[in-house]
């Protein structure tokens, strides 16, 4: 007979507990454990077991990838979907995710025979709505509004169309087990037997995640480790502009990013994001830089915006906007015992342009020189670029790939470039730019004629 076990799980973590806590002893959220019930069937035994296989008889390299029609997610997917892939697409609510899935089904219901969007939230006028905002119009795209998990795999296997869209996977629940919608044991449990049925059949699944204001899935992180790909959605509410990136890809390279712009009519491909987060940059103003990073294998120009100005509090302020905190005040550090700049009694607030979130050590130099800029009121060149890893004793280290970020800045315009004196030596070709190589902080301020 079947047996049903109470317990309680975190909604934050996973963890689980005999009897209700305050706060999860492993993760420290207060008031997430949750009661859950869960039923075992004694001498049940899973079906659909594989056989053991010798590795030399596998054949491999015949994986099929087809084109969303969105340029942009096809280079974060590693060059379209695979067959049997599931996808987590995750982001703050309202950030676009919906709106690129169903651009996506329109690219690919041209590919395959039908195209089943599954959604849990929103009823099907709802989704027609959406649809004829973005333009979308195909009698391939099936709608399903559905929550069972068990009605929508019997409903893909009766249709077998080409790509499914579950739209969102907090919405979904299975009858097998005896919780909430939304909670860690159905999300967990619908993501698998979703991935299971992928495999499977080989058609591809992606599924919408919502994430919370901590900036992780809600439901636990367990989710990313099933799924083959995980992408964030990233940007501003205040900026049109949004970022795609690869957090985890079993089928490709990791951190790539694709970038888009949010309009009346969906969101629209940048194919050239530089030119666009450089197009409002002010000319000959102090505390402005422009750095070249890279998300994933694409070269992006980015500008970095200082504002240093004395304190009217007892202790000073250090705020940063797309850039990790602990590394500014690192970098403000280095200037202070480096550079003899005094910076202890200053306010010091940095902004990365356009919502973008950088996280490499190659946008050093161009924090610290920024920082400079605005202390001492000087202008840097606007066709002066830079890159570089900032040490502790105030070095300039090398970064990677600085050819590929000397190529894009040329494209623009940029005619000077300052990095360390060891990428200077190791380059090829400069592109036609004058290239500086310098060793140490002071000597990039004297470049870029700050000292």
């Amino acid at each position: 007979m079947a047996k049903i076990k109470t317990f309680f799980q975190c909604q934050a973590c996973g963890y689980v507990s005999p009897k209700w806590l305050g706060k999860c002893p492993d993760c420290g959220e207060w008031n997430t454990l949750v009661e859950e019930k869960k039923e075992s069937r004694q001498g049940r035994r899973p079906s659909g077991r594989s056989e053991p296989q010798p590795l030399n008889t596998i054949t491999s390299g015949k994986e099929k990838r087809t084109s969303t029609g969105i340029k942009e997610l096809d280079r974060v997917l590693g060059g379209g979907v695979v067959a049997g892939s599931v996808i987590l697409v995750g982001g703050d609510p309202g950030i676009g995710k919906s709106t690129v899935l169903m651009q996506a089904m329109s690219g690919l219901s041209k590919k395959y025979e039908s195209a089943l969007y599954v959604s849990g939230e929103e009823s099907p006028e709802q989704i027609k709505m959406r649809a004829e905002r973005l333009s979308v119009d195909s009698d391939r795209i099936i709608l399903l509004a559905e929550t069972s998990l068990e009605g929508i795999i019997d409903t893909a296997s009766k249709l077998q169309p080409g790509v499914i869209v579950v739209d969102s996977i907090q919405t979904m629940y299975t009858e097998e087990i005896f919780s909430a919608p939304g909670s860690v044991g159905q999300v967990r449990e619908c993501a698998a037997r979703l991935m299971l049925f992928a495999k499977k059949s080989e058609i591809p699944v992606f599924i919408v995640g919502h994430v919370t204001k901590e900036g992780t899935i809600a439901g636990p992180r367990v989710l990313e480790h099933i799924v083959d790909t995980v992408l964030y959605f990233e940007g501003d509410r205040g900026h049109p502009y949004r970022i795609l990136r690869t957090v985890k890809n079993r089928f490709g390279s990791t951190n790539e990013i694709g970038v888009f712009e949010m309009t009346d009519a969906g969101l629209s491909e940048i194919e050239n994001p530089s030119e666009l987060f450089l197009s409002e940059r002010p000319l000959n103003v102090s505390g402005s830089t422009v750095i070249a990073s890279i998300e994933g294998t694409r070269p992006l120009m980015v500008e970095i915006q200082a504002l240093v100005s004395p304190t009217t509090f007892g202790m000073p302020r250090r705020t940063s906007i797309g850039v990790d905190f602990n590394r500014v005040n690192l970098l403000t550090a280095v200037l202070e015992k480096n550079a003899g700049l005094h910076l202890g009694g200053m306010d010091i607030f940095i902004n990365v342009v356009g919502g973008l979130k950088i996280i490499e050590p190659a946008i050093d130099l161009g924090v610290v020189t920024t920082i400079a800029s605005s202390l001492r009121e000087i202008p840097i060149d606007p066709k002066v670029f830079m890159f570089g890893e900032v040490g502790l004793s105030g070095e300039i280290r090398a970064v990677a790939y600085a050819e590929q970020r000397i190529k894009e800045a040329a494209k623009i315009g940029f005619k000077k470039a300052v990095m360390s004196m060891t990428n200077h030596g190791r380059l090829k070709e400069s592109f036609g730019l004058e290239i500086i190589g310098v060793k140490d902080v002071e000597d990039a301020l004297e470049a870029i004629g700050i000292r």
